[in-house]
């Protein structure tokens, strides 16, 4: 995904930066569509990061989940933070199937834009089990929730 991901936000960046900041925030808009999520662990340093849970509505039959039938587990280790331009998550899931393992990088940016915020997510490095076209769906998804909740 070397373009990324793009949503305009219409709020400034400083208020979109404390979106991904919060972690009772960012649970409410990051899981993609009809999932939902629950974080632990939220230690907002570099080197710090968060453990969360994916989880896949009941009625979904299209995809199965990385760490069980209906779960996504995973690890977000900040390496970067700089508030409130741009932030640098290594994503590791938790899955039994090897085609999950690796860390994949997501690089977040935040632009001031004519309307608010231009946030982009550029993914690098997916897991060979994930699709980069899954990724870029589910991605764009997200970022839509996040622009509602501005709206």
């Amino acid at each position: 995904m070397a373009d990324g991901v793009s949503q305009l936000v219409a709020a400034p960046p400083e208020a979109v930066w404390a979106a991904f900041m919060d972690p009772a925030v960012l649970v409410e808009w990051l899981p993609p569509a009809q999932m939902t999520g629950v974080i632990d662990d939220f230690d907002l340093r570099v080197g710090g990061g968060y453990r969360m849970s994916l989880f896949y509505p009941p009625d979904e039959r299209e995809f199965r989940g990385k760490t069980t039938e209906r779960e996504d587990r995973l690890t977000a280790r900040f390496v970067a933070l700089s508030p409130p331009g741009r932030m640098v998550q290594a994503i590791t899931f938790e899955s039994p199937d090897p085609a999950f393992h690796g860390e994949m990088t997501m690089t977040w940016t935040f632009e001031p834009a004519p309307g608010g915020t231009r946030v982009t997510v550029v993914t690098e490095n997916l897991p060979p089990g994930v699709r980069a076209e899954d990724n870029d769906e589910g991605a764009r998804l997200s970022l839509e929730q996040l622009a509602r909740r501005f709206a």
